[in-house]
């Protein structure tokens, strides 16, 4: 069965899976155990709700939209994400806009426009 036959939740499955084992591994090899166990509920809270949206959700979409389309349209159009992050440091965190900041937002939306 090759990659383009794989369900996308599969695909995600695998990876995070691998994953997780790999950051256990490195995380007590590097003697940062304890650290984990003692992380407070917010925390958990906060890195947990970030993995669902960008490792579950987001891994999940993006292995979606390469099953069903170019990958050459796809990849650049993921790779946008600097475009939300500045709208949302704006609208969330109250960032102030700045030249460069339009100069850049601009770039990214010129990119995803070239290559459609």
């Amino acid at each position: 069965m090759g990659l383009a036959k794989v369900d996308p939740l599969i695909g995600v499955t695998v990876r995070s899976a691998i994953v997780a084992a790999g950051l256990f591994l490195l995380t007590f090899l590097m003697g940062k155990g304890r650290e984990l166990i003692e992380l407070d509920g917010k925390s958990i809270f906060l890195f947990g709700a970030s993995g669902v949206i960008a490792g579950l959700l987001g891994m999940w979409t993006y292995y979606g939209a390469l099953k069903m389309g170019a990958t050459s349209k796809i990849v650049p159009i993921a790779a946008c994400y600097p475009l939300v992050t500045a709208f949302l440091s704006i609208l969330v965190l109250k960032e102030g806009v700045t030249f460069q900041r339009v100069i850049g937002t601009a770039l990214i939306v010129s990119g995803i426009w070239l290559v459609k």
